[in-house]
């Protein structure tokens, strides 16, 4: 039987909440935190030292010994330096524990071992982490022992932001501030601030940790470098939403354990459609504390999985041929007092200030697709943007049915009169009830797309950070929004402003819109024809951070400087190089030490074997085709191995950083698929007693 959980009890008992921060702090300590936390500005000296006491007193109390200020740099993953709580012993000789408000607010990490863009010589090693107060501290336990974990931003010692947090931050405040005007417009005189929601939903792949321990690909890389297709994929979709093996079962109830204690909502679990593939989900909460979440789900699902024999891959496409993981970002905007600027309500047709907010996100979306397309840029999504998996390369908006409908009314007679119905769905079986249905289908082939009362982005990757996207969503907003209070604030009469506003938004960025099949040819056609941008991979999306038209929106806003856009434009494109180098260079690795060695050693074992039946004056023909085979895919290999060679050697020649990922991109890349052509085909051919590493169909379907 297995052992009964307690959620209620177990939800946040690992996080300093606010429950826990009101228990523990004077009453006047904590109006002021909450104070910051909702309005801004700086906790008092004062405070600051009762809050650190305070949350010092309670880690210690669970097991903490050390304390961290865990940010998030531009690496995509979160670091952290452990200093723990020991101060010099009294007179008496008795150690003291100790955490003082300077040290809960400032930290000082190395800046100049993170990616900096050229922000950071290699000399100037000062930077700072600041306190995230909006953002809860929590304990992480692993073999170091309990750790205090504070959110913080990172920032150079001139201020520059070297990390994904300081920009969502800046971008949260800006689109609360615009947004505010919109909702005040519309006399909704009691909201301070508007929130940027967020809800991930994080897929993922599980292999047995013994096999994976067995493939230099995956270890270094993140996915499979080599490898014939397994005589079965996905065809059947038997594995979407089918029973969970026990094994990840077992995983998967470890994972949703580990999380709650963290404050993680996860919320849905259930394979996905690709075998070994999986998917977590978690509800909605604070833009910043969703990216936080989705960092600690991420680091909790590799960290659980080594518990249970198992290795968790969150690269995009770790396996060719079967569909790859994505990250879908749910993202909405609410008021401090509970209204949804994307609730459409019974009749979105009348309802004026939903549908002033939807035409300027629409506006947002088509003026500024290249950088929302640059927010889901990774060297991994390059394999799955534009398969018939995800979303394609290509921005664009869905609607659906229902409001597709009111934008035609409302572009082509500047009113929309009427609204379609949902109808009743009837099973025509008696047992079963019948029940409203929705007035518009999903459409998940579509990368930004309207689902009842927000916007899901579907292309971001696995792998990847929600810091990027959602504060590239936001500052785009943000634009809009300000564009259009800045119209209607003047208007001398406000009614007939809004109406024209919003016909004449819908009207200039309808192009946008589609509702059609997201991965049909004939939607690439129609999105050129419209002038829509189709940025095909990640370096080809890197500039579009460093225009003019995107400079001028960041600094508007005090989201970007240029200098810091430029920085990491930089970095993008450092990445891709070193990232597709390490891919190269381990290719070179197991093709050179271990499958060519194997092929040969088979070639030699063939050839013995036609000379044997030869001698004993039988037919050789079949076993000498097989050998000669065998022997082409090796020639092929050990010609393209030279060329690979030798393009990596060039690649590490140039110094421009951009010409160099291009020179990846499209010379290196192209000899590596060179090489794994005739290695998968070879592989089909060798024996598989004999094959160096576990295959596709070890991989995925013994788990």
């Amino acid at each position: 039987m297995s052992e009964m959980i307690n959620v209620e009890e177990l939800f946040a008992s690992k996080v300093f909440t606010r429950a826990t921060m009101k228990e523990r702090l004077p009453r006047n300590v904590y109006k002021e935190v909450l104070s910051v936390m909702e309005n801004g500005g700086e906790l008092s000296p004062a405070a600051a030292d009762v809050v650190a006491k305070a949350m010092k007193d309670w880690a210690v109390e669970n097991g903490a010994t050390h304390y961290t200020h865990w940010f998030q740099p531009l690496t995509g993953i979160t670091a952290e330096k452990h200093d723990s709580f020991v101060s010099l012993p009294d007179e008496n000789g008795k150690m003291i524990m100790d955490f003082s408000g300077k040290e809960l607010i400032k930290g000082e990490p190395d800046a100049s071992s993170f990616p900096s863009g050229g922000l950071r010589a290699t000399f100037e090693a000062r930077g700072y982490t600041a306190w995230d107060i909006t953002s809860p501290a929590f304990l992480k336990e692993d073999a170091t022992g309990v750790i205090l974990c504070i959110p913080t931003a990172f920032c150079s010692y001139k201020g520059e932001a070297l990390d994904k947090k300081t920009p969502l931050l800046r971008s949260m405040e800006a689109v609360s501030e615009q947004a505010v005007r919109i909702a005040r417009l519309f006399g909704n005189t009691e909201a301070t601030k508007v929130v940027a929601s967020v809800g991930p939903e994080q897929e993922y792949f599980l292999v047995d940790r013994e096999k994976y321990l067995k493939r230099q690909d995956l270890i270094y890389t993140g996915r499979t470098l080599f490898g014939a297709a397994a005589p079965k994929g996905q065809e059947l979709e038997d594995h979407y939403f089918g029973t969970i093996r026990e094994r990840v079962g077992a995983y998967m109830k470890d994972l949703n354990i580990e999380l709650w204690k963290l404050g993680v909502t996860a919320k849905t679990q259930h394979n996905e459609v690709a075998p070994a593939q999986h998917e977590l989900a978690t509800i909605y909460e604070m833009a910043n504390t969703a990216v936080d979440h989705n960092q600690l789900v991420m680091e909790t699902m590799k960290k659980v999985a080594g518990r249970h024999g198992l290795t968790c891959l969150l690269h995009e496409k770790p396996f060719a041929g079967v569909n790859g993981s994505g990250k879908h970002n749910n993202w909405s905007l609410t008021t401090n007092n509970g209204c949804n600027l994307l609730d459409p309500g019974d009749t979105p047709n009348e309802n004026i200030q939903f549908l002033l907010v939807l035409a300027c996100i629409i506006k947002a979306v088509d003026k500024h697709a290249d950088l929302l397309r640059q927010s889901a840029s990774d060297v991994g999504n390059d394999h799955r943007l534009g398969a018939n998996e995800a979303p394609p390369a290509i921005i664009s908006v869905f609607l659906g049915e229902q409001l597709e409908d009111v934008v035609k009314q409302l572009v082509e007679t500047g009113e929309a009169a009427h609204l379609l119905e949902g109808g009743k769905l009837e099973t025509g079986v008696s047992t079963l009830p019948d029940f409203a249905k929705d007035a518009t289908d999903r459409n998940r082939t579509s990368p930004f797309a309207f689902t009842g009362n927000k916007f899901e982005f579907r292309m971001v990757g696995s792998s990847d950070s929600i810091a990027s996207p959602n504060t590239i969503l936001n500052a785009i907003v943000a634009e809009a929004f300000c564009e259009a209070a800045d119209i209607l604030e003047k208007a001398d009469d406000f009614e007939i402003a809004v109406h024209d506003l919003i016909k004449e938004y819908l009207t200039e960025h309808q192009r946008i819109i589609f509702n059609g099949n997201g991965y049909s040819e004939e939607w690439v056609k129609e999105a050129e024809r419209r002038g829509l941008p189709n940025i095909k991979s990640m370096i080809e999306a890197v500039d579009t951070l460093v225009t003019d038209k995107s400079v001028k929106l960041f600094e508007r806003f005090g989201i970007f400087t240029k200098a810091e856009l430029e920085s990491r434009a930089e970095i993008l494109y450092e990445t891709y190089a070193k990232t597709i180098n390490i891919e190269a260079l381990t290719m070179i690795d197991m093709a050179s030490k271990q499958i060519i060695p194997t092929v040969v050693k088979y070639t030699k074992s063939l050839a013995d074997t036609v000379i044997a039946v030869r001698e004993a004056g039988a037919d050789a023909s079949t076993q000498a085709e097989l050998l000669q085979n065998v022997s082409k895919d090796l020639a092929e290999m050990k010609e393209a191995l030279s060329k690979l060679k030798e393009a990596v050697a060039k690649a590490n020649t140039i110094e421009n950083a951009k010409e160099q990922a291009f020179y990846y991109k499209d010379s290196v890349k192209t000899v590596m698929d060179e090489l794994r052509a005739p290695a998968d085909e070879v592989e089909m051919l060798v024996d598989k007693e004999v094959w160096p590493f576990p295959t596709y169909g070890d991989l995925i379907f013994e788990v």
